[in-house]
């Protein structure tokens, strides 16, 4: 099945410059809504609707030639609503919805032929057993189902019936665990979830039922968040997981763990005693890992670590009377890049080398303290693509390489004030692929070579 993924991936195709489009998939005056765009092998799947089949799996290598419906899942006009493509083991797995098995996962090696149905595991709900947070960890796809008595818990899949399990029923009978921030870390799986004793803490998991096992409970607090630590944001930060944590008496902070219970640990209390500095939206450069947190007075502001308490600081405070309000960190060329408000310009694009005099606000991309919201910010090829409002095109496609000038709009898709209002930036070999609306075609799949 790695075969017939690799063999999936366009041999240097000449995408040419600028934004294209790339097929009308809904030729009638309405749109094909392209979402759930994933780079799977080389090559873009995605869902969209062509008025004829509904919502379903397509597939595409940029050309106009080589974008088709992957399945009829659920035939005629009805919708199968495909999402979470995942790459685990060079299979193509994703979720989908048929009349016959309801909500269930599928594979696919890229063709019709090869697109399958796995397993029934839930026979008895309208819904099926509604597979979420599809996660590659070592090359087992791992997922939360709810086989209809054991609850929402966490299973897996080999791509055969026979290889499709729950792991665990980690919140015995019909309580549900709901595992949830499934997060792959050198090919062991850390997630969240909840056991019906400890409340919702760190587990991890090697794909084995034996293997499932709660890394520490963290909060044994019952007074505080029902005794749940409640993890949020899991990151790999060079084989470790970064993330955040309530331990009942420090507030929600950043927290680290190797996946055993005395290498878990708090790396520093930002806000003092037990207030939350609530650590989110993670990043790293080189041995940096950037976030951002409530500093002791209470505003969003970045922050890095190099995964010690002294190696933990406030990076700058942007805003000084205000949070920042820091989102959407993405490295770039070296550079962090990030959404935040300094109280004066509005919510524009940011940069940072991980020093105060180095964190600048890159552009003032709309004038006059109203808002660009840079957002869906992602890599091509060491260059910076988001979408923004400028307040003269609409939203639109930006890109930028760190330097004001530098920093402009790649693409006006729809020339009026309205903004094509693109969406799904999605990398694949080099080439942005895009949802977007140039006022013609209605919302379609788009491309952008830089």
């Amino acid at each position: 099945m790695a075969a017939l993924l690799v063999g999936l991936v366009p041999a240097s195709p000449a995408l040419g410059a600028g934004a294209k489009l790339v097929e009308n998939i809904n030729p009638s005056s309405a749109s094909s809504n392209p979402s759930s765009l994933a780079n799977v092998g080389g090559r873009l799947f995605l869902s969209a609707d062509d008025g004829t089949h509904g919502d379903e799996p397509w597939r595409s290598d940029g050309t106009r030639a080589g974008t088709k419906l992957l399945k009829d899942i659920y035939p005629s006009t009805n919708d199968s609503s495909p999402r979470g493509f995942t790459n685990a083991g060079g299979t193509l797995f994703f979720s989908a919805y048929d009349p016959e098995y309801k909500q269930e996962v599928w594979k696919s090696d890229g063709t019709r032929a090869g697109t399958k149905f796995i397993e029934e595991i839930n026979p008895n709900a309208f819904y099926g057993s509604y597979p979420d947070e599809l996660t590659n960890a070592g090359g087992t796809l791992f997922f939360q189902a709810d086989d209809g008595t054991h609850g929402v818990e966490l299973w897996r899949s080999d791509g055969t019936r026979a290889g499709t399990k729950l792991l665990k029923d980690i919140n015995p009978d019909a309580a549900s665990a709901n595992p949830s921030e499934l997060t792959n870390v050198g090919g062991t799986l850390f997630f969240r979830a909840e056991d019906g004793t400890r409340g919702t803490e760190l587990w991890r998991s090697d794909g084995t039922r034996p293997g499932t096992k709660l890394v520490e409970d963290i909060n044994q607090d019952a007074g505080v968040n029902g005794g749940s630590s409640y993890p949020d944001y899991l990151t790999n930060f060079h084989g470790t997981l970064f993330f955040g944590a309530d331990d009942g008496r420090h507030g929600h902070e950043l927290f680290r763990s190797n996946g055993t219970r005395a290498g878990t640990r708090l790396v520093k209390n930002i806000s003092p005693g037990s207030s939350d500095s609530t650590p989110a939206d993670m990043a790293s450069i080189g041995r940096t890992l950037f976030f951002g947190a409530e500093s002791p007075a209470g505003n969003s502001e970045l922050w890095k670590t190099d995964g010690t308490k002294a190696g933990t600081r406030l990076v700058e405070e942007i805003n000084p009377t205000a949070s920042a309000q820091i989102n959407f960190p993405t490295a770039s060329g070296g550079t962090l890049f990030f959404y935040a408000s300094d109280g004066t310009h509005g919510n524009e694009l940011w940069k940072s080398d991980g020093t105060a005099p180095g964190t600048k606000l890159v552009k003032n991309i709309n004038p006059g303290g109203a808002n660009a919201n840079p957002y869906e910010l992602t890599d091509v090829a060491g260059r910076l693509f988001f979408t923004a409002d400028d307040g003269t095109h609409g939203r639109e496609l930006w890109k930028s390489d760190g330097t004001r000038p530098g920093t402009k709009l790649a693409a006006d898709i729809h020339e009026d004030a309205t903004g094509s209002d693109p969406g799904w930036l999605t990398n694949v070999g080099g080439t942005l692929f895009l949802r977007a609306d140039d006022g013609t075609a209605g919302a379609e799949l788009w491309k952008f070579a830089p």
